[in-house]
């Protein structure tokens, strides 16, 4: 008999339990308990605050639990200057966007404007004016479109930043064929995309170096003219 009377005991208290669990579901659900109260947007430099606010579409006094962040997610990264998109619900009432944006690591020069292209060679704005800093990508022949872009920020990307801020053009005639063009004047020959850690390496040490063109191309046999 205590064994059926702690048996039943426990039954109870587990529909009790679930009762209550779904009185709690229903109220966040369908009631203000677990409304939005506060949306804050993190991460924003070029991108108009009022244009992601606009994309989220939470209506104020949604429940936190009806708001699906992957869809929101989806529509601020439609917005060609942002890479990346987190949505995030921070109980009990607020919900948080983190927006990553795109930053320009090199140009393409055209009768329209600057044309902006990222560290995942992603072509993501047109300006009237190239931004301060950032090097230009100058082509040859008929290496031209996605794979001269390639080369070039596959190049660029493996660059120390002490070099980086020194490049005011790269140069691509083909993928193993690469230059840098630095602001003073002076020239690297980078060669082709691969062995970049190596040659970002040797070609620091090398610039301390009396010349003008600097030829890592072939890091272990690195030369200045």
């Amino acid at each position: 008999m205590p064994a059926a009377r702690g048996w039943r005991g426990y039954r109870l208290w587990t529909v009790v339990a679930v009762v209550v669990v779904a009185v709690l579901v229903v109220l966040a659900w369908f009631t203000p308990v677990l409304s939005v109260r506060t949306v804050r947007v993190e991460g924003l430099v070029a991108v108009p605050e009022q244009r992601v606010r606009t994309l989220l579409e939470i209506p104020e006094g949604r429940s936190m639990l009806r708001i699906d962040t992957t869809e929101i997610a989806q529509r601020v990264a439609a917005i060609p200057k942002v890479r990346s998109v987190r949505v995030q619900r921070n109980f009990p009432s607020t919900v948080l966007v983190t927006v990553e944006e795109r930053t320009p690591v090199v140009y393409l020069e055209a009768p329209d404007g600057a044309h902006l292209i990222d560290a995942d060679s992603v072509e993501f704005a047109i300006e009237a004016e190239p931004p301060i800093g950032v090097p230009k990508l100058v082509t040859q022949g008929s290496f031209t479109g996605p794979d001269a872009i390639g080369a070039a920020v596959d190049v660029l990307v493996t660059l120390p930043p002490a070099l980086s801020v020194q490049v005011g053009e790269v140069v691509a005639r083909s993928v193993s064929d690469v230059s840098l063009h630095l602001r003073d004047g002076r020239q690297v020959v980078w060669g082709g995309t691969g062995d970049g850690e190596r040659k970002a390496a040797v070609v620091l040490p090398l610039l301390t170096r009396e010349g003008t063109v600097f030829d890592v191309s072939s890091p272990n046999l690195a030369t200045v003219k």
